[in-house]
């Protein structure tokens, strides 16, 4: 039946090598059933609801891609929008996080609205794709320096805005140790090699006293306290109504998540061998319908957007073709669900050398820039700086978006099918204007 319905045959794959491609894929991002509810705790959530809302949303995710699309893509709560939830969003312009979750869901129905209206195909035929990997890099740097800034490894100093901490300190001094033991895991190419070196740096922090480790009781309020705790009438009135400020967080939303989804897209298609000889993929509409409707199962679990992950890209390498690799993810990360109250024992100590390599592995996308051509080059590297250095996602992807626009209408190149990235563009300049 499963060979009938994911069509194995025709795609030269087997049974046995499509549930081992989704191992290989659970293993290689099952670590953010442990970072994304450190990141989101910080906002103020629940860490245990949230560790239960990522299992729950990534399963439902995976296995409704898988099912939907017939692709090999793994879905999860994104690194770089959770950071923007927590760090821009809740931290930054003080928004609630139960609020939060209300932009989250208003971000998702509109997803969903403009990919049945084809609207979101039209952003991604508009935007260059030097921008998209752009985004990417900027949003790797930008976690990188939270998990830097975490371990205590970099620190705020009054003369030069930031310097090095005192490394010889047992935070500083544990979060370098499992950031060599996790770099060296993923050169041996080890399977689950984030995983394995935060759960052996929190055993360290245990072992000496640095964290305290107590065994946690399975309660269902733990595990629903995130559930169902949006409040979308709120986000329609933050600011004082439908304004800038509900309008960026869904752009920035939008954008990154689209971002995000492209990029793991052509990774995964070209890697799979599933895109057409024009350069086309086959079912884009049922894969971000997939994605907008596992956007919205997320926030209404409890966590923030979900989106297509680049690890899916390892169950690729050993097999997996079809969505049989998906859905076998999704039911692995259903499976773990019963372990999710745990993860109030990991200690950020552990998780921060897994966000600086996190990042480190997103930083890769900038190889599809051509640096040397300035028309792509100029803007990138605005979206990159901007990003960390600023501290807004929204920021990086305004300064991007308008200078790719002015150096188009500079060098003559601009044409009348570009429309949408000079309004694009004229709402980013807007938006900076209202800020100033």
């Amino acid at each position: 039946m499963l060979a009938r319905f994911f069509d194995l045959e025709r795609h030269g794959t087997t049974l046995r090598t499509e549930l081992f491609a989704g191992l290989t894929t659970f293993l290689t991002m099952a670590y953010i059933v442990v970072v994304n509810p450190v990141v989101l705790g910080m906002a103020g959530m629940p860490i245990a609801g949230v560790a239960a809302a990522t299992c729950i949303s990534a399963g439902f995710g995976s296995i409704l891609m898988g099912v939907l699309s017939n692709y090999p893509l793994a879905l999860a709560p994104g690194m770089g929008l959770n950071a923007y939830f927590t760090y821009t969003v809740v931290k930054t312009m003080g928004v609630p996080w139960q609020v939060a979750l209300g932009c989250v869901f208003l971000s998702a129905v509109a997803f969903l609205l403009l990919t049945l209206c084809g609207v979101r195909q039209l952003i991604m035929n508009a935007v260059p794709r030097s921008l998209f990997a752009a985004v990417s890099g900027g949003i790797g740097l930008f976690i990188a320096f939270i998990g830097l800034k975490d371990a205590g490894i970099v620190i705020y100093h009054p003369g030069t805005t930031v310097g090095l901490g005192k490394l010889t300190t047992a935070t500083p001094a544990l979060a370098l140790l499992g950031l060599l033991v996790i770099a060296a895991l993923q050169a041996r190419a080890v399977k689950g090699a984030m995983l394995f070196g935060i759960l052996g740096t929190a055993a360290v922090a245990w072992i000496f006293g640095l964290t305290h480790f107590a065994p946690m009781t399975y309660r269902l309020s733990d595990l629903s306290s995130t559930a169902l705790r949006l409040n979308i009438p709120a986000a329609l009135n933050i600011g004082g109504g439908v304004g800038l400020s509900l309008i960026e967080i869904i752009f920035v939303f939008l954008f990154v998540d689209l971002f995000d989804n492209v990029g793991t897209l052509m990774a995964v298609t070209r890697r799979a061998g599933l895109v057409n000889p024009d350069g086309t993929v086959p079912r884009m509409k049922r894969i971000l319908l997939a994605d907008s409707i596992a956007m919205l199962a997320g926030a209404l679990a409890g966590t923030s957007p979900v989106t297509s992950y680049i690890e899916s890209t390892s169950g690729v390498a050993v097999g997996g073709r079809t969505g049989l690799t998906s859905v076998t993810v999704g039911v692995l990360f259903l499976a773990t669900l019963f372990v999710a109250p745990l993860v109030q024992a990991i200690p950020a100590v552990a998780t921060a050398p897994a966000l600086v390599l996190v990042g480190a592995m997103m930083m890769g996308a900038l190889a599809e820039v051509d640096w040397h051509e300035p028309s792509e080059g100029i803007p990138a590297f605005l979206t990159v700086i901007m990003v960390p250095l600023s501290y807004s996602i929204a920021n990086g992807l305004a300064f991007g978006i308008v200078s790719h626009a002015v150096l188009k209408l500079v060098r003559g190149q601009a044409r009348a099918r570009d429309w949408l990235v000079y309004l694009l563009a004229a709402l980013c300049v807007a938006r900076f204007i209202y800020l100033a």
